[in-house]
């Protein structure tokens, strides 16, 4: 069975940070191309931030450019979303995804495998 689980969420001041954990079970991470959704209530799935396969580019929506990183640690296994200066608009269900295509999308379409999704809410 292939599985993705994702970790790290949470509350966090503005301006805070939180990292974001992605693991896989039952195949390779390192051979797909993983994408970071975030969904608020009321609004659509969007792309936030995604990593190519074979050690390939990446890529950021604007709203978050600049602030989060996305990371592989292939001898674990994992995906990382670093978040930093986290502002209240960031609050969101996240949601790590993987591809086979070799390149990022941002189209929800495009992603193959999902986990359950982890919150964040940044609130004072």
């Amino acid at each position: 069975q292939l599985q993705l689980v994702e970790s790290g969420g949470g509350l966090v001041q503005p301006g805070g940070s939180l990292r974001l954990s992605c693991a896989a079970s039952g195949f390779t991470l390192d051979y797909y191309t993983i994408g970071w959704f975030r969904q608020a209530p009321g609004k659509e799935r969007e792309g936030v931030a995604c990593i190519s396969s074979s050690g390939g580019p990446t890529n950021y929506a604007d709203s978050v450019k600049d602030r989060f990183t996305i990371s592989r640690d292939n001898a674990k296994d994992t995906v990382f979303l670093q978040m930093n200066s986290l502002k209240p608009e960031d609050t969101a269900v996240y949601y790590c995804a993987a591809s086979s295509n070799v390149y990022c999308s941002a189209y929800v379409s495009v992603f193959d495998y999902w986990g359950r999704g982890t919150q964040v809410t940044v609130s004072s």
